[in-house]
């Protein structure tokens, strides 16, 4: 097939989980004739185990097929798949770039949700031209007229436009594929001919190092000639460049509006950016292509290895995972608890659970990890501003003239009669309502501004057990903002362990605290003498819960006579706990540790 710009189209699909999105690229690269029957699997692009069982998408697979168009032509379709959660919102945007257009799934018994609603904002703000497509219509709970209607007054898509379809059954395949061809926008002439080519993701394979996956905007990639990337200025030269029809097949070149591979003598994936421009090295372009940014961690969590020997362990499997997981940091740390470990940052908590189900799965490791965090910005009385993820880098309060914490814009998706519920939770949670609008006669969103640490945990498992399964949430990021947070420290027997320091909000650490104590008391074994265990800010304590000592009873063989007898007993015994307590250790199990950090 010669090679004519006007006849690519780039696309993707976004939609919300469980909306089809998977089932849907199955059956186009059927109907296009891209694998053969034999080969065919359910979730095709999903490769990883994991992904697999949970139904969820995590890394984007690009694929490419050929269709012969009922106006007798034949198109390049170029589908990339792409993660739906929003942890992974910025590789969606990468991947949102890398297209001209996106088909927007949604199930026809569900209407449109939290996510859809976010993603159609990133969509937008590529630019892309959207095909509505609503999925599942042999349900029988199918409502396709109140979801058109939703369409109009909630994104502002004409509902006509929508193509009714069913993956599973088959129905309305060739309708996308006639809608994607005459709909969307062939990718933009360029306007030079120096190489301009998008990274949107990337893998590792043992035996070729990186494999970066490009969108071509402009120029020409082939194999033999030397690159570079714009954020690093590193050179390398191309062993082989390919497109998908999902596995990797080589071609000579790749031309303007190409989505395919490259493999170079690239090591490590720390080397390729997510979003960097690939230039020609001889001849490089005047500027990259915009929208690039550095991926920052969210959310950090200490993991340790239960038993201390499986340390080098748990360092090589970190190593190997971050070959295939750029977006994954990680530092070594120790912490007098739970001996050696490392402290990780991840992108959100969705990404927090699938590495550690990885090292657990895929690794066979024992591992424990510590409360989630946030990163804190901490501005200090000299000007000087700290990021801080870890509660012991904290400065002195003396020194400190405010902490700023990281915000999120969240959309929630609830049923009408919950919205008082869902108010009272987002209240708890130290966020505010921003707008309501009415979805439909029976549901509602809401936008709020919440502070991320507060829906790190628990906020999600909440929203579904308030509306009985029906709500849904998605968010973006915010510029942090200033707040009431403190350090809290935990004092067993007047001393501080480190493991169970936190930040929380002023008005949340007198609660937070009370709990922890009473935790503590349970797990802490009794000693020969009396342990208090205290919950601190500064110099200030707000709780306090005591273990008893174990009694023994020194008077029991002191039969009859005086009570002074006695007496003297008990005051002997009494200067023995008190000594005791001047000198006693006490020593944590490590199983406290552990319950302590599940709770």
């Amino acid at each position: 097939m010669d090679h004519d710009i006007s006849r690519t189209r780039n696309f993707c699909i976004i939609a919300h989980i469980d909306h089809g999105k998977t089932t849907l690229s199955d059956r186009l690269l059927a109907r296009t004739g891209t694998i053969e029957q034999r080969d065919m699997q359910e979730q095709l692009l999903d490769s990883m185990d994991l992904e697999r069982e949970r139904g969820i998408t995590i890394k984007a697979h690009p694929v490419t097929m050929t269709y012969k168009a009922k106006d007798g032509h034949t198109y390049r379709l170029n589908l990339i798949d792409t993660p739906g959660h929003v942890d992974f919102s910025y590789e969606v945007s990468r991947s949102l770039s890398a297209c001209e257009g996106a088909l927007l799934v949604i199930d026809a018994a569900q209407g449109v949700e939290a996510q859809t609603v976010a993603n159609v904002h990133l969509a937008m703000k590529q630019n892309l031209t959207l095909v509505p497509v609503i999925n599942k219509i042999d349900l029988p709970a199918a409502d396709v007229p109140t979801v058109r209607r939703q369409l109009e007054d909630i994104l502002a898509i004409p509902g006509e436009e929508a193509v009714p379809a069913s993956a599973k059954a088959g129905i309305g395949i060739d309708d996308i594929l006639e809608a994607v061809v005459n709909r969307l926008p062939p990718p933009k002439m360029p306007e030079g001919d120096r190489l301009q080519a998008l990274v949107f993701d990337s893998v590792f394979d043992t035996y070729r190092g990186v494999i970066i996956y490009v969108r071509v905007v402009a120029g020409q990639l082939r194999a033999g000639m030397q690159i570079r990337m714009m954020s690093t200025g590193q050179r390398y030269e191309v062993k082989e460049v390919g497109i998908f029809v999902p596995k990797q097949k080589k071609i000579d070149s790749l031309q303007p509006g190409d989505v395919g591979y490259v493999v170079a003598n690239i090591k490590t994936t720390a080397e390729v950016k997510m979003g960097d421009t690939v230039t020609d090295a001889n001849r490089p372009a005047e500027r990259p292509l915009p929208g690039f940014r550095e991926l920052k961690p969210m959310v950090y969590s200490g993991i340790y290895p239960i038993n201390t020997a499986d340390f080098e362990n748990l360092k090589s499997a970190l190593a190997k995972l971050q070959l295939n997981d750029s977006a994954l940091v990680y530092t070594a740390e120790s912490s007098v608890a739970l001996g050696h470990g490392f402290r990780c940052g991840f992108l959100g908590l969705l990404h927090l659970e699938i590495v550690q189900e990885r090292l657990r799965r895929e690794f066979e490791m024992d591992i424990i990890s510590t409360y989630p965090s946030v990163v804190y910005q901490v501005l200090k009385t000299d000007g000087e501003t700290l990021e801080i993820s870890n509660p012991l880098d904290l400065p002195d309060p003396s020194q400190i003239e405010e902490i700023r914490e990281p915000m999120v814009r969240a959309f929630l998706l609830c049923p009408n009669e919950c919205i008082g519920d869902m108010m009272q939770l987002v209240s708890d949670r130290r966020g505010n309502c921003v707008s309501t609008e009415s979805l439909d006669l029976s549901r509602v969103m809401l936008t709020c501004e919440l502070p991320l640490n507060e829906i790190l945990v628990d906020f999600s498992d909440k929203i579904k057990t308030i509306t009985r399964g029906y709500g849904s949430m998605d968010y973006e990021e915010m510029p942090p903002r200033a707040d009431d947070l403190v350090k809290m420290d935990i004092l067993v027997n007047g001393e501080p362990v480190d493991a169970f320091s936190s930040i929380v909000h002023r008005s949340k650490a007198e609660s937070r605290g009370r709990a922890l104590c009473e935790k503590l008391k349970e797990v802490i074994p009794n000693q020969l003498f009396q342990i208090p265990i205290q919950a601190a800010i500064g110099g200030k304590i707000i709780a306090r819960e005591t273990i008893k000592s174990y009694g023994k009873n020194v008077t029991a063989k002191c039969y009859g006579g005086d009570i002074t007898r006695k007496r003297k007993l008990l005051e002997k015994q009494k200067e023995g706990k008190k000594r005791m307590k001047a000198i006693g250790r006490v020593n944590i199990p490590q199983e406290a540790f552990i319950e302590v950090l599940k709770a």
